[in-house]
């Protein structure tokens, strides 16, 4: 009787065990199915860090992993040769990206408005005390954004045309930063309170103006490939939400984000605190978001840099964000 009950309590362990394991098991298989993705990031964009760090892309079953670029641009043109899944940038790297083949954007993620757009500082060397100085002088773009179409509206405001001035290209902002302290442009357009508060102290120069004095606004948008939304549609819709939750964790906890950026990538404090407020990221798609593109790709199809014109609605991929976040999307096709 007494080995009976033993081996009674035995076999209800035993059959405790089994189920706790499989429960375990379960909820890993689970984890596993998640999506693993590699996001395109830039040092001075504090979003997808924040989903990292704070465990919002873990609590939407994402396994991320950052790739760090010189520029939004470098990271689209990374999905070319599949180094990383999804990329952000301005309306130009990524009309350029979908232009080219498979690609699609997933959702819209920054505002074209007036206070975005003056985050981007002109500075000169201090013998250019206006635009009209700018004739003949080197002007530096970075390589595949936006900066030769703001150059072309500003100059065209100002009374001047592309071809009275000559562009030189770089990779980054810090080799811009470099070429115009030592000279090797005359002008160059810079984003970030990091790299403006440098500018700001550097002898030699000054800020002549902003975008938002210009007819340039800039929109932003995330892109990936057609085959990595069509193969993992609730993985992207979940990587979305995880997004927009982060941004605005950003926007309520910014002394976190700039304790984060500061021991990432080593940004001061202060630049992440004065930049958090300015370029809120705002994860949807609205009618304004589509103007914008349509209107960037109208110029770029104009001046020959898309070479083949397309249909804008055939690249918008909106189905995964409807589905996660079905308030943010107000454009219908």
């Amino acid at each position: 009787m007494k080995k009976s009950w033993y081996g009674s309590v035995v076999l209800l362990l035993s059959l405790s065990i089994v189920l706790v394991l499989s429960g375990c098991s379960s909820k890993g298989d689970a984890a596993a199915s998640g999506l693993k993705i590699k996001i395109a990031d830039i040092n001075t964009n504090p979003t997808f860090r924040v989903a990292v760090d704070k465990g919002i892309f873990a609590k939407h079953g994402i396994e991320a992993e950052i790739v760090n670029f010189g520029t939004p641009a470098e990271g689209v043109n990374a999905l070319f040769i599949k180094q990383v899944d999804v990329a952000f940038g301005a309306d130009f790297p990524v009309l350029n990206a979908v232009a080219k083949g498979e690609y699609s954007i997933i959702a819209s993620a920054g505002q074209a408005t007036d206070q975005a757009a003056a985050v981007w500082k002109l500075y000169v060397k201090d013998d250019i005390k206006s635009a009209a100085d700018l004739k003949g002088k080197k002007l530096s773009f970075m390589r595949g954004t936006f900066l030769p179409y703001l150059w072309d509206e500003y100059l065209k405001e100002q009374g001047l045309a592309l071809s009275d001035v000559t562009l030189t290209g770089q990779g980054a902002f810090d080799e811009a930063f470099i070429a115009l302290k030592q000279g090797d442009v005359d002008a160059a357009w810079f984003s970030g309170s990091a790299l403006t508060d440098k500018l700001a102290a550097l002898e030699g120069v000054h800020e002549l103006t902003d975008m938002s004095k210009t007819p340039v606004r800039l929109g932003m948008g995330l892109v990936a490939g057609n085959a990595f939304v069509q193969a993992n549609p609730d993985g992207i819709g979940e990587f979305l939400a995880a997004v927009d939750e982060a941004s605005a964790y950003a926007q309520e906890h910014p002394e976190e984000v700039a304790d984060l950026m500061f021991k990432d990538v080593k940004q001061p404090k202060e630049a992440t605190l004065k930049d958090l407020p300015t370029n809120p990221w705002k994860v949807g798609f609205t009618q304004a978001a589509y103007d914008s593109l349509a209107g960037q790709k109208k110029y770029m199809v104009d001046t020959g840099i898309i070479k083949q014109d397309f249909d804008l609605n055939s690249k918008l991929n909106l189905e995964p964000l409807k589905k996660a976040l079905p308030d943010k999307v107000t454009y219908s096709k």
